[in-house]
């Protein structure tokens, strides 16, 4: 044999080590016993019905990727919850027949953000609700039957007639969430999906151990749901995130009877985490897999509501809690419209430059005008746009960026975009399609600025333009948004 033969990048084994090395390789591989760190997927339901439901909710919520308003990834987002929601669904479905219940299962979920997860499951006939501290522009688009509310979320905020807690990637408030659970109802039991590391006051400090930091955070959230009273169960989701382990805790390891103990020893073992933690969270951490800060830990203030609280031991529980405050947002989003709009149609008009009137719609005639510098733009503007833009990441820039059916900006140079000059993605060698710019995000989910504010309208017919020509091309499902008068 050619000891040094290649075959597609694979250098072949040298005969020596084939002679010598390879039967007592495949003995020990053979009879060898590996601890594995984790559970396989998918442990606690069946595969084979979580396939099928899987595909099921995929090929019913798929258009959602289509009109996603937001700035995360949306395959990403959208077929994660998919799973989350599959599995939840299963996972239900054997705890009504395992306990002779007809009722479908009641959550909350703590943190929702985008509040897909919540959307699929209320559809599926699953009452409840999200929380967030921030209303996301998704929200618009779910109608009346998904119920979302913007507020805040504290560890002492009960929820008796809740069967479920839900936290996804819940920050700050995870190791929380068991114990708010445990004190709820003796009933109410929860489904966690940990992500960033987080004690019960502050960052979560690495022991000295073998373990890797995510086996040792993931063991110290289990050991809360113990202590809560919890038998907590692990599995690990078929889900596109490398943080996909969950917790569930849906029995009771002591009778409804001796809740009062429990809850004295929840809040002692809470006191004896105190030292372990004692720095507190700042607002650059907890950047997870939504792109922006995260949601519970967003909505980890302390608020006075409406939900029942226990007394004293509720109330020594939360002491030393220093929860994130609300996020300021500041990158233009926030912005109000009327401002927005006016400084869209300022710039534009800047880099057309034009003052001759055409027929609209003549595309052979359409001009994208000319390009300026954002220090060129900024002279343009008044002192009260710029002050209200400095106080914003990236100020003008993202602004112009966030407007991007309008403008490109490269270099520092800005320009009206062209969309006749838009190409389909490339695809690599794999196969698969290259990030990039897509119309089709917002395929007639709103209304196409040329065709509203440019001299010559949309160089694009109506059945190529990706934007509604019109207020009776809009899909339904979304609001129309404001109009601005072009030839004022």
């Amino acid at each position: 044999m050619n000891e040094n033969y290649i075959s597609d990048g694979i250098v072949y084994p040298k005969t020596l080590w084939l002679g010598r090395k390879l039967l007592s390789k495949l003995a020990k591989w053979s009879t060898e016993t590996t601890k594995q760190e984790f559970k396989s997927t998918l442990s606690l339901i069946s595969v084979a019905r979580y396939s099928k439901i899987y595909q099921d909710l995929k090929e019913k919520y798929k258009d959602i990727v289509k009109v996603w308003p937001e700035v995360t990834n949306p395959e990403k987002f959208v077929y994660e919850d998919v799973a989350i929601a599959a599995y939840l669904l299963i996972l239900w479905e054997d705890e009504r027949a395992e306990r002779g219940l007809s009722k479908k299962q009641s959550f909350v979920d703590l943190g929702c953000g985008n509040g897909l997860l919540v959307h699929i499951l209320s559809n599926e006939g699953h009452p409840g609700k999200g929380i967030d501290v921030r209303r996301r522009k998704i929200w618009d688009m779910y109608g009346p039957q998904t119920a979302l509310e913007e507020n805040a979320v504290s560890p002492n905020n009960l929820y008796p007639d809740v069967d479920w807690l839900i936290g996804n990637h819940s920050d700050e408030l995870t190791p929380w969430i068991p114990v708010i659970a445990a004190r709820s109802s003796y009933s109410c039991c929860y489904f966690l999906l940990p992500c960033c590391f987080f004690d019960f006051h502050g960052k979560y400090n690495r022991r000295q151990s073998q373990k890797t930091q995510y086996r040792e955070y993931l063991d110290f959230v289990t050991e809360v749901g113990l202590v809560c009273g919890f038998n907590v169960e692990e599995d690990c989701l078929r889900i596109p995130s490398t943080k996909r382990v969950c917790l569930i805790g849906m029995s009771r390891s002591y009778l409804a009877t001796q809740d009062t103990v429990l809850d004295q020893q929840r809040a002692q073992y809470i006191r004896s985490r105190q030292s372990c933690s004692p720095t507190a969270p700042d607002e650059t951490d907890g950047l997870h897999q939504n792109g922006s800060l995260s949601t519970v830990s967003d909505a980890a203030g302390l608020v006075a509501d409406e939900v029942p609280q226990k007394t004293e031991v509720g109330n020594d529980l939360i002491s030393g809690f220093l929860p994130r405050g609300k996020e300021q947002i500041r990158n233009c989003t926030a912005l109000p419209r009327d401002f927005v709009d006016k400084v869209v149609l300022k710039v534009a008009k800047l880099l057309l430059s034009e003052t001759e009137e055409s027929p609209r719609g003549n595309s052979s005639t359409w001009k994208r005008g000319e390009s300026l510098t954002l220090s060129e733009i900024a002279e343009h503007l008044d002192k009260d746009t710029l002050k209200t833009l400095k106080n914003e990441y990236g100020g003008l820039q993202t602004l112009l960026r966030n407007n991007h059916q309008v403008f490109e900006v490269l270099n520092g140079k800005v320009h009206i975009r062209d969309w006749r000059e838009w190409k389909p993605p490339r695809k690599n060698k794999s196969g698969k399609q290259v990030k990039q710019l897509l119309p089709s995000k917002a395929f007639k989910t709103c209304l196409c600025w040329f065709y509203l504010h440019h001299p010559r309208g949309c160089p694009l017919t109506s059945e190529s333009c990706h934007y509604a020509h019109g207020t009776e091309e809009l899909k339904p499902s979304l609001t129309v948004p404001k109009k601005v008068n072009a030839k004022q």
